[in-house]
Order: C-alpha cells, then sequence, then structure tokens
C-alpha cells in the first residue's frame, strides 16, 4: 500500500503554500546562515519542503511521485522508505551548510531535490539496470541548469546521489 509518498507530497505543497511570496518565510525556514547566526536548526529539515516556485514544486513532486512509489513498493516496510528519505535529507542538508558556510554564504538553500537525490543514489546502487540513467540523470539536473544561468544546488543534488548511495549498502 503506497501511503507515504502522497504524505510528503502533501506535506511539500502546505509548507509551499504557507510559505509563498515571502521572504522572510524563506529566509526563516530555507538553509541558510541564519542556522549559525540565530541558530535555526529546523532548516535542516524545513528547506527540504520549501520551494522556490510552481515549477520547482511541481517538477520535484513529480520526481517525488514517481520515485517514491517505486521505493515504497520496492522496501515494502513504510519506516525504511522514511529513514531513507528523512536521514538521507538531513544528511545531505548537513552537508550542503558547509557549502553554504564556506563557499557561499548568500545562499538560501530550498527544495525536496536533496533528498530526491538520495533516492536516487540508492536505487543506482540498488539497480544495476538503472544505474546509468540515474548517473546521467543527476548530472544534467546538476549542471545544465547551471549553463542556461539558472541558481542551482548542484552540490546538493551530488551530496544527497552520495549518501543515498551510501545509504544503500546498509539498507
Amino acid at each position: 500500500m503506497i501511503i507515504i509518498t502522497p504524505i510528503l507530497i502533501a506535506l511539500n505543497l502546505l509548507m509551499f503554500l504557507y510559505t509563498q511570496n515571502s521572504y522572510d518565510l524563506s529566509l526563516k525556514y530555507g538553509l541558510n546562515t541564519l542556522f549559525f547566526q540565530k541558530h535555526f536548526y529546523w532548516q535542516v529539515l524545513t528547506s527540504m519542503f520549501m520551494h522556490a516556485n510552481w515549477t520547482h514544486l511541481l517538477m520535484n513532486m513529480a520526481v517525488l511521485f514517481q520515485f517514491g512509489v517505486l521505493l515504497e513498493r520496492d522496501l515494502r516496510v513504510h519506516l525504511k522508505y522514511l529513514f531513507i528519505y528523512f536521514v538521507g535529507g538531513l544528511l545531505t542538508s548537513f552537508v550542503s551548510l558547509y557549502y553554504i558556510k564556506e563557499i557561499d554564504p548568500t545562499t538560501n538553500l530550498v527544495g525536496a531535490s536533496g533528498a530526491l537525490s538520495v533516492l536516487f543514489g540508492w536505487f543506482a546502487l540498488k539497480d544495476p539496470n538503472l544505474r546509468q540513467g540515474l548517473i546521467i540523470t543527476i548530472l544534467l539536473i546538476s549542471f545544465v541548469p547551471l549553463l542556461m544561468g539558472m541558481q542551482i544546488a548542484w552540490y546538493a543534488h551530488l551530496i544527497g546521489f552520495g549518501i543515498g548511495w551510501i545509504m544503500g549498502y546498509f539498507i
């Protein structure tokens, strides 16, 4: 029974509706230097449910639906799926903090794509038939938008993919 993926999609939609058009809420709940300056520690979790605009939200939710349903069906244990998604997403946020603090302190990281990249990495390790396509996909979604001049958290994609790959060894 598929229950976790629709709940995650609903949480993303609710957070987007709550924070859309509010710069202050975007800074409060996105992942940025306020984590260090004002101890906004919740950002490592809430940023996974934030999105910059409707296009960003819809693209990520389409990917979450596609891969979330596959993972939920494959694992058959909802707690394992939640563990991979949340722990992988949190680890991706924590590692991304290094980039934010040391390389680009103006960053406000938002989006589910770090956690989604964890799912990509997990599947790439577990299913050799999907591996090449997922590696190409993660590279394309990480770097093609940069070439088009779009701001994108390419590092969160790569970090998440790596964390998902590593988690695949243990789960």
